[in-house]
């Protein structure tokens, strides 16, 4: 394609915050900016110049922390910056070292009238708060907490649907100083254990269900059997969101919101100070192939990195409805929720996300939602079901819409301009659980390419290494990076000398950060994304992502969704393709041909699978990931070690002992 889909029109570029950045740089002539004039520019200076970029964002969005007159807030922005491996005392990497902070105290800086949470689920609109509403629902919450003596590194762990009380918990425990740890609340046992088994909290939120597709689902079961295994919880706060009085039999130490809350109703507010890199979340990987690692990131980091993604890669202003579709148990929901700092109105939304088919498309023109974020599956499944939201709805005040989870398809970027809007700013991001944040996403004053994510993340090193560990521009590769960053996880939980850490991403390359994504540059100095590294297919040596096979299959009309293994085979490794299939449709051999010579016409012989199976279901992860890892293990006979971080684990026996696979 010669032509970008979008180009921000002179105004749009004019009144964004990331030009007013640029311009508030080359005021200030922080060192080394004397060539900042756009959005490339600015980011070589700010990955050469990390601490002077740092410091500009923290005073650009306005971080609320102990102030010293005369002085900035922090001795010094980056200590160890030559060094990537996990934070050490005296070697680095430290970021802005002296500085005290609360991370609630910035998203609770506003105390006005405007709305701060909207929620939504299947049923339609529900519960607002203001933001002035909302520091009282919070002053109260923590009221609750600090009676029961909980304090700085304690953690309090949410088992909830993504409701107003969620994040209202999450802001009192971090007001504290407490660590906050959540999931969602279709995790089984097992999936909840594994999680908050291995962080001990003294404190469990939760509710006593939740709706799904049209089904009301208990909870309260599942809380009883965690509460058993788990005797450090000592208050478990019980959230009536199906019936209005939930049976607390046989949960010691229950007590229903109210009755924990309501007697501190009117409390002051307090909010605890602490060094830049206490811990505010821990977050679990997806624990598809042995116990999830437990991730620590700190209150700053998060909040600055947060405050950068919004603010100068997502445009977002106090004036903005912004909204993502997620589980508490997703990155994305603490990502969202920072919003609240900008000064911006989150809309929530539980429930799933085509039940009914448009009630997202409702709840967006409803609300006058004006940045849509969503996952590249719930696109592609928009478009299968034939969503129109252009036709349909008034989409008028949506100007942005952010994608992630996985790559987005160049179809969906079509489907978004041709069947959403127009004039629309679409952000496919990426990043992870690991860094709380995005390596690759929006540029707001950029063309947006159709495949392409936008830009790397400012004052992200973020290059694409050969095998060598060199970088390489139009290759593929993987995904580095090469300096430290503010939202790197200050430790993982049970790792005094951080060996699991450094196992987890320096081991590859000495010194860089491997993500474990497969990915290439591109012309316009964005990024292709092809899939997970560790599920690149390599038929004949030759390295594939498996992303480049699932853009040309879910185009079909005929095909729902697929999933792509290796499988070992007579010394090399053969590709399997496995398609589930629309309602109706049989995988016969004339749609089978028609999809290799899909495949072989648009990406090389090499892409065209050796074996094509119809499956019933694919298997995702709590998150709504597809598990290629689970599924090559299950096709090999080997055993998949942690069935419960699969929303869907059962769906794993139509990929057991197939006769197709044999031959």
């Amino acid at each position: 394609m010669t032509q970008p889909l979008w180009t921000p029109g002179p105004e749009r570029v004019a009144a964004a915050q990331v030009t007013a950045f640029i311009e508030r740089v080359r005021r200030e002539s922080p060192p080394g900016s004397e060539g900042v004039h756009d959005f490339g520019t600015l980011y070589r200076w700010s990955v050469d110049r990390p601490a002077a970029f740092w410091a500009g964002v923290w005073r650009h969005c306005g971080v609320l922390a102990v102030e010293r007159p005369g002085l900035p807030p922090w001795d010094e922005v980056l200590v160890g910056g030559d060094r990537m491996a996990p934070p050490d005392p005296q070697l680095g990497p430290r970021w802005f070292t002296g500085a005290r902070l609360n991370f609630a105290e910035n998203l609770l800086r506003h105390e006005d009238d405007r709305p701060a949470l909207v929620f939504w689920n299947e049923q339609g609109p529900g519960k607002r708060l203001s933001f002035r509403e909302l520091r009282a629902e919070v002053g109260a919450s923590a009221g609750a907490l600090r009676r029961l003596g909980v304090a700085p590194g304690d953690r309090v762990a949410g088992f909830l649907p993504n409701l107003p009380e969620t994040v209202i918990a999450m802001l009192a425990a971090t007001s504290i100083g407490a660590v906050w740890s959540s999931c969602s609340p279709d995790f089984g046992v097992t999936g909840v254990l594994d999680r908050f088994g291995q962080i001990r909290p003294r404190v469990l939120f939760c509710a006593d269900g939740y709706r799904y597709a049209g089904k009301e689902i208990d909870s309260l079961g599942r809380v009883r059997e965690v509460r058993a295994r788990i005797p450090e919880i000592e208050r478990v706060v019980v959230v009536p969101y199906l019936h209005h009085a939930p049976d607390l039999d046989g949960l010691p130490g229950a007590v229903v919101w109210e009755d924990f809350v309501g007697p501190h109703r009117g409390a002051e507010l307090e909010f605890a100070r602490l060094p830049f890199d206490h811990p505010l979340y821990i977050m679990y990987s997806s624990g598809t192939t042995g116990l999830p690692k437990c991730m620590i990131h700190g209150a700053g980091g998060t909040l600055l990195q947060h405050l950068k993604e919004l603010v100068l890669h997502t445009d977002l202003t106090p004036a903005d409805r912004i909204f993502f579709f997620t589980t508490c148990g997703w990155m994305m929901w603490n990502w969202l929720v920072s919003s609240l700092a900008v000064g911006a109105t989150v809309v929530l939304f539980d429930g799933a996300a085509l039940s009914p088919p448009a009630i997202l498309w409702e709840m967006a023109a409803t609300e006058r939602v004006t940045v849509f974020g969503t996952s590249a599956k719930y696109l592609a499944m928009a478009e299968k079901e034939g969503l129109e939201p252009t036709r349909t709805h008034d989409l008028s005040a949506l100007r942005a819409i952010l994608s992630t989870g996985s790559p987005l398809a160049g179809h969906s970027y079509d489907y978004a301009y041709s069947r959403i809007k127009q004039d629309l700013h679409l952000a496919s991001v990426s990043g992870g659980t690991d860094i709380i944040s995005c390596f690759a996403l929006g540029n707001p004053i950029g063309p947006v390419w159709r495949g392409e994510l936008q830009a790397r993340g400012l004052g992200m090193a973020v290059e694409v290494f050969d095998p060598n560990g060199h970088a390489t521009h139009g290759q593929e590769g993987e995904l580095v990076c090469t300096r430290p960053f503010p939202s790197m996880p200050v430790a993982f939980w049970n790792d005094p000398d951080g060996a699991r850490y450094r196992a987890a991403y320096f081991d590859f390359y000495p010194g860089t950060w491997r993500h474990g994504d497969w990915a290439r540059l591109t012309e316009h100095d964005g990024m292709v994304i092809l899939g997970r590294s560790d599920a690149t297919l390599n038929p004949g040596g030759v390295r594939i992502g498996t992303a480049e096979i699932y853009r040309q299959v879910e185009e079909l009309p005929e095909v729902l969704e697929s999933l792509v293994v290796g499988q070992e085979w007579e010394g090399d490794v053969r590709i399997v393709l496995f398609v589930r299939l629309r309602s109706g449709y049989v995988l016969d051999e004339p749609l089978a041909d028609r999809i290799r010579r899909r495949i072989r016409e648009r990406t090389t012989p090499h892409h065209v699978p050796r074996k094509i199976v119809q499956v019933e279901d694919i298997p995702r992860t709590i998150s709504g990931k597809i598990t290629e890892l689970a599924v090559r293990e299950v096709i090999h006979g080997r055993l998949v070690r942690n069935l419960d971080a699969l929303a869907n684990p059962a769906s794993l026996q139509h990929f057991r002992d197939l006769a197709e696979l044999r031959t």
